[in-house]
Formats: structure tokens, sequence, C-alpha cells
């Protein structure tokens, strides 16, 4: 018996804390949860297919919430989406800091150079270190970057921290592009990711980089990819699942949005793309 689908409706749900694990795919996070939480998990679809759709569909007034922030999209340097830079390429009129009251950004404090991503211990040492920010707050947001890539049991990270990276240098100069081949890069990349947008070979070249050619030549590409979200995943509930005890008040864990391997001939996540790998995600009230 399939589980049923309702919509996510994140903002007008009851919780004063909720985990936002990022790329989470509901089946994956089905199969496994119960080994590190104790709740009820419902099937929720996403109002988006990647983050920034999920963002500027969501927070859409103005909230009363602590983010802390492992995704570089969501961030308060104040940049609208649509004038990023670096990896967002998309026509979203939507800033983060004007929906939300305020944001940790812990994609730059907390940032793992090794990884090249925001570890769950990066995320909990952030949750710490800005304890005051959550009691200012009427609610808390805990935004992991895992499930998504890179894979913390690679110990390798390339696309993420070249926006990261993208985006610091882009609000450290005041919006403007660091340097000739930056604002040619900057030119090109819409013309590039439009014309290679819909090819299967150009999603899944990018999914390669982050699982290593030897892993996609072993197993194939899908087999490991969902071997490597799983083991992501797991890294990230058995933080959350330490970090419950300190979480005084109602708690859900969900996803921003999924994660495709090869269904429909889509890989990884890419906005507006509404197949169920990508928009179905989890909602599970774990106390």
């Amino acid at each position: 018996m399939q589980a049923q689908v309702t919509d996510q409706q994140f903002l007008g749900e009851e919780w004063d804390y909720c985990v936002v694990l990022d790329a989470c795919r509901y089946d994956v996070f089905a199969d496994v949860y119960d080994e590190y939480l104790d709740g009820t998990l419902e099937k929720r679809r996403s109002p988006g297919s990647s983050t920034p759709e999920w963002a500027h569909r969501t927070f859409t007034g103005s909230h009363d919430i602590a983010y802390f922030s492992g995704n570089p999209f969501i961030n308060g340097t104040g940049i609208p989406l649509n004038e990023l830079a670096w990896g967002a390429s998309c026509d979203y009129e939507w800033t983060a800091t004007e929906h939300i009251a305020e944001i940790i950004d812990v994609w730059r404090e907390g940032w793992h150079e090794e990884f090249g991503t925001v570890t769950p211990e990066g995320m909990v040492q952030s949750f710490h270190d800005h304890a005051d920010a959550v009691d200012r707050r009427d609610r808390t947001v805990l935004h992991y970057m895992q499930p998504h890539a890179p894979f913390l049991t690679r110990e390798t990270g390339g696309k993420l921290t070249r926006i990261k990276e993208g985006i610091a240098s882009q609000d450290d100069s005041d919006g403007e592009a660091d340097g000739a081949l930056s604002t040619v890069g900057n030119n090109l990349r819409p013309y590039v990711e439009s014309a290679l947008g819909d090819s299967s070979f150009a999603m899944k070249a990018g999914l390669w980089m982050e699982l290593g050619l030897g892993n996609v030549l072993r197993e194939g590409t899908r087999e490991a990819g969902m071997t490597y979200h799983e083991e992501n995943l797991r890294l990230a509930l058995e933080s959350i699942a330490d970090l419950l005890p300190e979480l005084d008040g109602s708690v859900v864990v969900t996803a921003d949005h999924g994660e495709a391997f090869g269904e429909d001939d889509v890989w990884e996540h890419h906005i507006e793309t509404y197949i169920p790998p990508l928009v179905e995600v989890p909602w599970c009230r774990v106390q």
C-alpha cells in the first residue's frame, strides 16, 4: 500500500524545531529512519525540486525564525537568488533576509574544507555557538546539507565548494564578479546550462565527479549514488538522534527536495522538475 502524499505546508504546521535534510529521498529515509528516530512518518509533496525553488515558494512572508543554514543558497548576505552569479541560475526574485528573521551562515563559519561541505558535527557546533539566536526567535530550523553530495564517506567535495566560494566572494565584492575570468564565466553560464540542461549525460557528469569514476565503473551510477545517498543520510540521522535531547519542544524532520538517480532520465536535482524522487519528501514528527 502506497503512502498518501499531501502538500508539505512547511510553515503551516506546528513545530518548534524543524530539521531540513537537503536532497533527501522519501524512500531511502523511510527505509532507515526508525533505526535512529522514534517518530511518525508521512510522505509530503515539496513545493520545489531544488533548494532555491523550495525556499522562494515556502518563505513568502516574514517569519520569526532562527535559520541555521548549511546550504549557501539560503544565506544572510542579502543577495537575491536571481542575482547570484554562482550556482543558482534561476529568475526567482527572492532574498532570504527579507523573509527570515535571523540566518546563521553555517555554510560559511562551519565549512569543512576537506569534505567540501558542512558536516553534521559542524551544524551541531554552530547550534551550540548560537544558542542566543534560538532563544531570541519563535522557531528554529536546522538545515543539514546531508544527504546531499558531497558524500562524506568519500572524503571529497567539488560542486558545493565552488558555489560556496562563489557566493562568499560575490558578497565580499558587493555583488561584483571577481576578475575577468569570473565575468566571462558568469556571462556564459546561462547559455551553457541552457544547452546542456536537458541532457542526461550532462546531468550524470556532475554526479560522476561526486561518486568517483571507480565506484561508477564497479557498481553503476544509480547503484553507487543510492549507496552513498543512504550513507550520508545515516550520518545525519545519527547526529539528529544525538541532538534531540537538547531540543526543548516539538521537532519535525523533513527535506527541501529529493534526489533522482536515473528516474525519467533525471540525475541529481534540478529546478522545476516535478518527478516523485525530487518532490516526495519525508515529514517525520519525532517529539
